[in-house]
């Protein structure tokens, strides 16, 4: 492909080829659902907030229940526990509530939590934990959440397991046995291994640990420590692997789609485009046809505006090309004649007698009008092929005014004579003073001018009573340089001129049947 850099119409300036940019929203849209994965780390994050949340219900629950039941026991205020921080300024007091705090994308997963240490509980409260083990196991069953209830020292006495351990070394009971909430993320250590899916999320690799204290006035009578694995979307997914797999595969095939579909409707007819105009630029009129394939209704509306542009072009290089032809050979006569008359006048001149040495002079005199006429009314021909519409207006009588009195003819407005044209004055007086003069050099004594207006355009008939024209000659009197009356001094250009005119002005004329002479048909915008 022809390359565009230091083209003159586009500059130097860096642009990406239409394939790539093709490319670059196919990877865009293939990577829309990576895209999700931030959603899916946000939600993995709100299902640690919720695991949170619903061991705080749960643990506020049982911490209630401990709590009355050690009231109950009448246990002295000196075995229980540290005193409870003070809370000044409590907005919802004496509302108390725990919000959920854990963030998976900031806090530190803690190792697995260690091992509780061999202790020996009080019998009050460990008669109290007795009590209350059945009313953990079946909440456990429930809820699939681990219970550990510590009295104020961090002995467990309640729980499915490790009753008589102390978990006191434990950061989060640590905290809670010193009178403040605490929860932890710590590592998980599953008892089967996990699908290989699991490692997308961080979610699953975690256990969540939740450690509230019970207070009974003011000071620390045990500790309720909870955990639980947060729900798991990833298992979920997996488990669903095979529609996963199906999306993905609509995903590709989608994309593979859209590519096709812009490759068919966009590029390769662009690209055909392109290939059309480098033809055309290097002369092959066989590349002035309509496109293979268009895709779009916008890309055949685009393909047939360039195609018409070419073909104008070249009808226009064609007319040029004849135009140049006709010129030449209108000038090379006279200047023939000219020269050859000159070349015997120098030659042999003296020879001649005054009689032929004035015929001779006379011809060169008479080509050289001719001449001189001819480039006079090429470059009329030139100024009314570049004439600008002026947007001026006129009317058929106000530009038969224009003209000068004929003698030869009888020239009248039958009817419509005040019609507005749009035309200036002066372009519509050179119309019909072409047209009036070939009637008049055609044998016609009578002119007639009738105008009328239908649908915003008018119509304007010339009509004469003269020779008319030859059906032979009729399809060619447009043509530059044609005449029928060469031997009079015409030069076949007047009807060219007054096409060219009117062309300039949004208007046409043709050559239109008539039972006597000839008549021609204006059309021209009204004004």
């Amino acid at each position: 492909m022809r390359s565009l850099n230091g083209n003159k119409w586009i500059g130097r300036k860096w642009r990406p080829r239409l394939a790539t940019v093709v490319i670059a929203i196919l990877v865009l849209v293939m990577a829309l659902p990576l895209v999700g994965l931030f959603f899916f780390r946000l939600y993995e994050n709100q299902l640690i907030r919720q695991t949170e949340a619903e061991l705080i219900a749960q643990g506020a629950a049982v911490a209630a229940i401990y709590a009355q039941d050690v009231r109950d026991a009448g246990i002295p205020a000196e075995k229980l526990g540290a005193a409870m921080p003070v809370i000044r300024n409590a907005d919802n007091y004496p509302y108390l509530a725990i919000e959920p705090r854990l963030d998976l994308a900031s806090d530190t997963v803690l190792p697995t939590r260690p091992d509780g240490v061999a202790a020996s509980p009080d019998p009050a409260f460990a008669a109290i934990g007795v009590r209350l083990s059945g009313i953990l196991d079946a909440t456990q069953k429930t809820t699939l959440a681990g219970f550990r209830l510590l009295d104020p020292n961090g002995i467990v006495i309640a729980g499915r397991s490790e009753i008589g351990l102390s978990l006191g070394g434990v950061e989060e009971v640590r905290a809670a046995l010193a009178g403040r909430y605490a929860s932890a993320l710590r590592l998980r250590i599953p008892e089967e291994p996990s699908p290989p899916l699991y490692s997308v999320s961080r979610g699953t690799r975690v256990r969540v640990f939740v450690a509230i204290p019970v207070a009974i006035d003011g000071k620390v009578a045990g500790v309720v420590y909870m955990s639980r694995t947060p729900n798991n979307i990833v298992k979920h997914l997996y488990g669903e692997r095979g529609k996963v797999v199906l999306a993905a595969i609509a995903i590709l095939g989608g994309t593979l789609l859209i590519g096709l579909v812009f490759l068919r409707t966009v590029s390769r007819p662009i690209y055909e485009l392109i290939d059309r105009t480098s033809r055309i630029a290097a002369g092959d009129r066989q590349a002035i046809k309509p496109l293979a394939h268009h895709g779009t209704r916008e890309m055949a509306e685009l393909s047939a505006a360039f195609l018409d542009m070419a073909e104008k072009l070249q009808a226009r290089s064609d007319s040029i090309q004849t135009f140049a032809t006709h010129v030449s050979h209108e000038l090379k006569s006279p200047l023939t004649a000219i020269q050859g008359a000159a070349e015997l006048l120098r030659d042999s001149g003296s020879a001649m007698d005054d009689a032929e040495r004035q015929r001779f002079s006379n011809n060169i005199v008479t080509d050289a009008g001719r001449l001189n006429l001819l480039v006079r009314r090429l470059l009329d021909l030139a100024r009314a092929e570049n004439l600008a519409p002026s947007g001026d207006s006129t009317s058929p009588v106000a530009a038969l005014a224009l003209l000068p009195a004929d003698s030869r003819l009888d020239v009248r407005i039958e009817a419509g004579g005040d019609i507005g044209l749009r035309i200036s004055g002066e372009n519509a007086a050179i119309v019909l003073a072409n047209l009036i003069d070939n009637s008049a050099r055609h044998g016609a004594t009578r002119v007639s001018i009738t105008a009328a207006s239908l649908d915003g355009k008018a119509s304007v008939l010339v009509s004469d009573d003269g020779a008319g024209i030859s059906p032979s000659n009729r399809t060619r009197i447009f043509e530059p340089f044609f005449t029928t009356r060469r031997d009079s001094g015409g030069t076949g250009m007047g009807l060219g001129i007054v096409l060219a005119l009117l062309k300039a002005h949004d208007g046409t004329i043709r050559l239109v049947d008539s039972e006597r002479g000839t008549r021609f048909e204006i059309i021209l915008p009204v004004a």
